[in-house]
């Protein structure tokens, strides 16, 4: 899918209700841990962490959490058993990570108040990361992002769990709202507005099919990425990779993955 559009999505909105949105972020997070959605980028993240000897990983833009807790278990069988994960975002969901934190005997952790992806805190580091919503960013704000982590002197790495084909867009209108009606009960940590909002008033899943629609149409392509991270590091101190990982069962990751080292931007496949 080569077409390109620049959409909103409700999520993005200031004044869209709290309530929707953390309704549609659980519904995102189980899917993306239950389907394993991130495991194939492990060896790339892995090899970054290793790159710039760090052990611990800064989420931008986590949402609920979502497959944070498969990257972990992940990146553990590729060699790293010490890692450690801090989630962040510009709208926090500290229920959401606290019960993940739980889980993880606090092998993930969140920062509480708001962080703008565009300017990290100094005191907030680790190897960079964000999964599922840099295509949130239009050109100027995503080159920013990663102007900022080459600024800090950290590794980033940008993973989107699609490949942008026209038959994940047909998921998005099919079988993802079905799953969702049928899961939504088992969706923890419990809320009785989740139910409202999926089964009375079908706020939650409507705006999920429009947002996972929009996600696609906004996601940008591998060579969009490259372009993006060398306007950003004009002067080549990372190393630069894009392209796609397919995971065992047929879905692909979309990434872009850097970290300090003055060689010319590379693109693999």
């Amino acid at each position: 899918m080569r077409l390109r559009l620049r959409m909103f999505e409700f999520e993005d909105l200031p004044w869209f209700p709290a309530v929707i949105r953390a309704g549609m972020m659980d519904y995102l997070r189980f899917m993306i841990s239950t389907l394993g959605t991130y495991r194939p980028i492990a060896p790339l993240l892995a090899e970054g962490l290793a790159r710039t000897g760090q052990n611990h990983i800064l989420e931008l833009g986590a949402g609920a959490g979502g497959g944070t807790e498969t990257v972990l278990a992940a990146l553990r069988t590729e060699g790293q058993p010490d890692i450690t994960i801090t989630l962040t975002d510009l709208y926090p969901q500290p229920a959401a990570w606290a019960d993940i934190a739980r889980r993880t005997h606090g092998a993930i952790g969140f920062e509480s108040a708001a962080v703008n992806a565009l300017a990290v805190p100094a005191e907030l580091t680790g190897f960079r990361t964000i999964f599922s919503a840099f295509h949130h960013f239009p050109p100027q704000a995503a080159e920013a992002m990663l102007r900022d982590a080459v600024r800090a002197g950290t590794g980033m790495g940008v993973f989107e769990g699609a490949g942008k084909h026209w038959v994940e867009l047909l998921l998005a209108w099919t079988v993802l709202p079905v799953a969702q009606l049928l899961l939504t009960p088992f969706f923890r940590p419990f809320r009785l507005s989740r139910l409202v909002f999926t089964y009375l008033v079908p706020l939650i899943p409507l705006c999920t099919i429009w947002d996972g629609t929009v996600s696609l149409l906004r996601m940008y392509s591998t060579d969009e990425l490259l372009a993006l991270a060398h306007r950003a590091d004009a002067e080549g101190h990372f190393a630069w990779q894009a392209g796609k990982k397919r995971h065992w069962w047929g879905p692909q990751v979309t990434y872009l993955i850097g970290w300090p080292e003055k060689r010319k931007v590379a693109r693999t496949l």
